[in-house]
């Protein structure tokens, strides 16, 4: 009888051992490790398996190509798909992959680098989760094995997009540990791969102002703009309009036939100003809300940003783990939501930055409205389809024979 007993506590105690790993945070160093050993045979599996899929790889061995065989006017760097785009960093980086596979041939190789690049940009996103201590660790079981999209962008797509957001975690860890200058530089630098990372800007702008002051913040951001000069000065000494205008093109209209986020819209709306326009104040007054009520913490106002720590009246407190990442994952957020297109490989901007922020929301509360919710928009759908969809055509009685059917039968006969 003892030992039935004891057998039954040793259960109890390893099921709430067990539960503790999924939900206690705690256990985050853990389940990131077994994960990130998981992913590395699911890449495997997935670049072995799943064909490659060309999209821009060839586009952008194409564009470095050119800058290879000495082109620096910017404006003369084109591919397939069109011409360069982006800052010159992006050229340096696939400069380096185009030696690295032939070329641009061996495409398997490319795939193998880029499967390297999504268990270090998992290795970043785990570490700020860790130091974060807010998500419990069964969330990260959905963020790797549920996102077949993310796997594709990176190891069957080859896009730009993760190189430029693991640069960007990379310089989210060195904020953490409070590297604000070499923070900066890589910040700079991932900007530099692609201008998605502007979107984080404000709320880093906004962090730069609570730590420092205006003055003490002036010198990182010339960290930032010495890096672009620094990067781009071979094809600003060449061609600086054609630089500026083609790499950092912020008006650049975008096909309305790859865009995801506005497809239910017609395309006269999808590429009317206007409505850019609109969309830019929207981005502009979301970004003053969280500021001013989200962001700021402090008794002052938030003009006391702007002095030095040391001379405001109401001292801020030291910067939290959870208020950096929340300010820059938010910021990052609230341009998502009003950007002008988003296509396919844009997911990879914020999708590891959704748990972080789902668990910032009253998740229990929310979560029951929106099922609930979401049960009767499903309901209505159905049934709004049934109503104006294709009826079956109704069952109807077997005609009798003809007589010329019925008289070929009784010559058969």
């Amino acid at each position: 009888m003892a030992a039935g007993w004891g057998l039954a506590a040793a259960v109890r105690r390893a099921w709430r051992e067990r539960q503790a790993v999924l939900l206690e945070p705690s256990y985050t160093p853990l389940v990131a490790a077994c994960l990130c050993l998981a992913e590395s045979v699911v890449n495997l599996w997935v670049i072995r398996r799943v064909p490659y899929t060309e999209i821009d790889w060839k586009a952008y061995m194409q564009e470095v190509e050119g800058f290879a065989n000495g082109t620096l006017d910017y404006s003369q760097l084109k591919g397939d798909t069109g011409p360069l785009v982006y800052p010159a960093g992006f050229v340096y980086i696939f400069l380096g992959l185009y030696y690295a596979t032939g070329r641009g041939t061996d495409i398997r190789l490319a795939q193998y680098l880029f499967a390297g690049l999504y268990l270090l940009n998992l290795l970043l996103v785990f570490r700020i989760y860790c130091r974060t201590n807010k998500v419990p660790p069964y969330v990260f079981f959905f963020m790797c094995c549920a996102s077949y999209r993310i796997h594709s962008i990176f190891v069957l797509r080859l896009f730009n997009d993760p190189v430029a957001m693991a640069i960007l975690f990379l310089a989210i860890n060195l904020f953490l540990e409070e590297h604000w200058s070499w923070g900066c530089l890589l910040f700079s630098l991932a900007v530099s791969v692609k201008m998605n990372i502007l979107l984080f800007a404000p709320g880093l702008l906004f962090l730069l102002l609570q730590r420092f002051g205006l003055l003490g913040c002036i010198p990182k951001l010339c960290i930032c703009a010495l890096l672009q000069v620094v990067l781009g000065l071979p094809f600003l000494l060449v061609n600086p309009v054609g630089y500026l205008t083609r790499s950092f093109d912020l008006g650049r209209q975008f096909q309305f036939k790859w865009t995801v986020n506005w497809r239910f819209l017609p395309e006269e709306v999808f590429q009317n100003r206007t409505f850019h326009a609109t969309l830019l104040l929207a981005h502009l007054a979301g970004l003053g809300l969280f500021a001013l009520h989200r962001w700021h913490r402090s008794k002052g106002s938030v003009l006391a940003l702007l002095k030095d720590p040391a001379e405001r009246k109401h001292t801020s407190p030291p910067l939290t783990v959870n208020e950096i990442v929340f300010v820059l994952f938010s910021s990052n957020f609230l341009g998502i939501c009003c950007s002008r297109s988003l296509h396919y490989q844009f997911y990879v901007w914020y999708f590891h930055t959704l748990p972080y922020l789902l668990w910032c929301t009253p998740t229990t509360k929310l979560a029951h409205m929106l099922n609930s919710l979401s049960l009767h928009v499903c309901h209505g759908l159905v049934l709004l389809q049934l109503w104006y969809g294709t009826a079956p055509l109704m069952a109807s009685h077997p005609s009798p024979p003809s007589r010329r059917t019925t008289a070929m039968s009784k010559k058969a006969q």
